[in-house]
């Protein structure tokens, strides 16, 4: 075992700028400085390299393929994934492989790279200030892309003649802009107007840009029209704007997302490490979760973020948001310019009409939109990128499966945080996050990124994989076409996407924990250990399960899931009129609710974990209904701040049932004797993690994947890995595929590539 945890393997794909610049003797260079094994190679696909050696010689390798790269090189994106190393003896630069399709994988939407960033803000450059400068190395792609192969007639760029001057570099091979597909400048391209809520036109070009400014120093709410949608922008600091934009937009309390000026400021206001200044300032430019530090000048307001210790801030990544938040100085929200629930705006009209009485003014342009995409949200945890909403800078770029078979899928994910995926010979293109299908506009929008894949990829799904729950729009949708279906169950998806990003075959034991997905027993499922290979699943363990008075309106209400929790625990006779939950209850309501577990009535049974946090964040006085989704487990995982114990409650194993009822009476008993929240929530959270440890022992399997929402929590996950490797097993978890149910889709491919029907 000491063996395999010192050495490891790290496959990455490159795409970019990286062929034709000396890229590959670079990185032979590297590898053999860092005495590393293994090989590189040039592919119609991109550069393809594995690496093979001590961790800590890996990840200094990764931070100067990036850091190091020869001049003229520029990295569109590099995805690096960790995996069990096969025994490479040296390091080679293998034959350029010509093999395969030819697809020039459409690139997802790239931030604005250094070259283009000098000349907007250059007064004597042809393109000082020009908010659509953009080159072969950064700028927008799958956002305009409409069919392949990538050319601007098949772009939203078709309907701006170059000029003269963009012409010829478009011509030039020596030119960075030779056939960049959106090249522009201010003659012949796109440009800005400031409207107003009727429409009008209130200003254009620079003035336009300078004018939303001010508005947005005035306190104003303006919506800003970017790269794959539109922002809600408001001044950070000003707490009467933040206050009015949660008003308009119905947003309660959910974090609202920032953008910064520079990464100095961000500096200012949060402990960034290493690794999160390195996402922040990646081609992919995500939002990155930093912790909040000291109250510091020009902070944001505490509104932003309600008791949050984390703010999800991003850097500008195009020129427009340069050029912003240049003038500006300060953070500001820029938060998805939608309505509650439904997909984001990409067309200025469209925008005018649904956010009319939430935006002041209209900051727009003339460059189509071809597709929405949203900001990606990513986490540091474990000590590499966990991506937690995939889509811009991410999407639609694959996830290559050698053992895919030749017939094309298409899975049609869940139902919260939906994303489809379309399998085209080995490769299982992901969508950009489409949201949750709540509404006839999110539905809408689900359908159009399905015939968008299938017409981009030139290609007939001869299979349909789709979640088992009847109720799921996406399950009924798969139900309409007259193809082929396979149901796959929920969070055996769950362990297949982490299998499939691990290039697992299993088996493995997977901990897919979540806080709903309809059950083989017709129960609600969460608390799940499948012991699991890509053709098949045996459910080995679950935590106890208790029943959900009122159903759904549970998920919302974690008042009613600590009741369902104490009626499993005392039955009829409980007395419990001391605890938060039963206190926030009216006596109409309570006695309602207990007739309804008493009778059985609307009180589904489920095994959740995800439930289960919701009823000891209620338990302990946290939470008693939740804003959003998630707020309560949130709350419970903050709470543990700056906590430090081994300490953990009892709890039992007996058949395939973890016994949850011990550790829920500690729990009573020490809110009753005043221990404090942060104690009790870092012993539930230990109390979780020995129980994965538990069952991990009982089954024997080596490999252990840990998969599902619940795992979004960084105190959970890293603890669980320490552990699990402290009693020797492998552990497993997402990176570039997130763990909640953005990545069911490819879970649900895996499942019916290899499903013998």
């Amino acid at each position: 075992m000491s063996e395999h945890a010192e050495r490891a393997r790290l496959k990455i794909v490159i795409h970019g700028a990286v062929q034709g610049v000396g890229f590959r003797p670079f990185v032979y260079r590297l590898a053999t400085e860092l005495k590393l094994t293994g090989w590189v190679l040039n592919s119609a696909q991109g550069v393809f390299i594995e690496a093979e050696g001590p961790k800590e010689q890996l990840e200094e390798f990764l931070r100067r393929l990036e850091r190091d790269k020869p001049p003229r090189a520029f990295i569109q994106s590099l995805e690096a994934s960790w995996l069990d190393p096969i025994g490479y003896m040296e390091f080679s630069i293998r034959h350029s492989d010509e093999s395969g399709q030819k697809i020039a994988f459409i690139l997802p939407d790239i931030a604005t790279c250094p070259d283009c960033l000098r000349e907007i803000f250059d007064p004597n450059d042809r393109r000082y200030r020009y908010p659509f400068t953009n080159c072969t190395n950064c700028g927008p792609r799958f956002s305009i892309i409409e069919a392949l192969p990538y050319d601007r007639p098949n772009t939203t760029m078709k309907i701006f003649k170059m000029c003269p001057d963009c012409q010829a570099e478009y011509e030039d091979p020596t030119n960075r802009r030779f056939h960049a597909q959106p090249n522009a400048c201010p003659q012949c391209g796109p440009h800005l107007e400031l409207w107003d809520r009727r429409g009008t036109v209130l200003a254009q070009r620079d003035e336009a840009l300078r004018q939303a400014a001010k508005a947005i120093r005035d306190g104003q709410i303006v919506a800003v029209k970017g790269l794959g949608g539109f922002h809600l922008i408001c001044d950070a600091r000003n707490d009467e704007a933040v206050q009015e934009l949660r008003r308009r937009k119905h947003r309660e309390e959910k974090p609202f997302a920032l953008m910064y000026p520079s990464l100095e400021l961000i500096k200012a206001h949060c402990e960034v490490s290493e690794l999160e200044e390195r996402l922040l300032l990646s081609p992919e430019a995500p939002i990155v979760l930093v912790q909040q530090a000291s109250p510091a000048p020009l902070k944001p307001t505490r509104s932003v973020a309600p008791r949050n210790p984390y703010l999800g801030v991003m850097l500008p990544y195009t020129p427009l948001h340069h050029l912003l938040m240049a003038e500006l100085g300060f953070p500001v929200v820029a938060t998805s310019g939608n309505l509650s629930d439904e997909p984001i705006c990409t067309d200025e009209h469209e925008a005018l009409e649904r956010l009319n009485q939430i935006a002041d003014l209209f900051l727009v342009h003339n460059r189509p939109i071809a597709r929405h995409v949203d900001d990606s949200i990513v986490r540091i945890v474990g000590g590499r990128e966990l991506v937690l909403r995939r889509a811009r800078g991410y999407a639609p770029l694959p996830v290559t499966l050698k053992t895919l078979e030749r017939k094309t899928v298409l899975a049609v994910g869940a139902h919260l945080k939906n994303t489809i995926s379309l399998s085209v010979g080995s490769n299982i293109f992901i969508s950009q996050h489409i949201g949750d299908l709540e509404t006839a506009e999110a539905f809408g929008a689900f359908q159009r990124v399905i015939r968008d894949f299938e017409r981009l990829y030139e290609a007939q799904p001869s299979v349909i994989a789709h979640d088992l729950h009847p109720d799921y729009l996406s399950t009924k949708y798969a139900q309409q076409r007259e193809i082929p279906k396979v149901g796959v169950q929920h969070h055996y998806a769950h362990v297949l996407a982490c299998l499939a990003e691990n290039e697992l075959d299993g088996p493995v034991l997977g901990v897919s924990w979540d806080g709903t997905g309809y059950g083989l027993d017709g129960t609600i499922w969460g608390g799940e250990f499948l012991l699991a290979t890509r053709e098949s699943f045996t459910r080995v363990a679950h935590l106890r399960t208790f029943r959900l008075p009122g159903g759904e309106r549970a998920i919302k209400e974690p008042r009613r899931a600590a009741l369902g929790v104490l009626y499993e625990l005392f039955g009829d006779g409980l007395k419990c009129a001391d605890l938060a939950p039963i206190q926030s209850f009216s006596e109409h309501e309570l006695e309602l609710l207990l007739t309804m577990l008493h009778k059985n009535l609307h009180s589904p049974a489920t095994s959740s974990a995800g439930r289960l946090f919701d009823a000891v964040a209620s338990l302990v006085g946290l939470r008693q209904i939740s804003r959003f989704e998630g707020q309560a487990a949130m709350e419970l995982e903050f709470a543990l701040h700056e906590m430090e114990t081994d300490e953990s409650y009892e709890f039992s194993l007996s058949h395939e049932t973890l016994d949850w009822g011990p550790m829920l009476l500690s729990i009573i008993s020490d809110v009753r004797a005043g221990i404090s929240v942060g104690k009790i929530s870092e012993k539930f959270h230990n109390t979780l993690v020995e129980m994965i440890v538990t069952v991990a022992q009982r089954v024997g399997e080596e490999k252990v994947v840990l998969t599902g929402g619940c795992f979004q929590n960084r105190y959970l996950t890293e603890r669980a890995i320490a552990r699990l490797r402290e009693e020797g097993f492998r552990v497993y978890w997402h990176q570039r595929v997130p763990p909640n149910d953005g990545g069911i889709a490819l879970g649900q491919i895996v499942a019916a590539v290899h499903h013998k029907g």
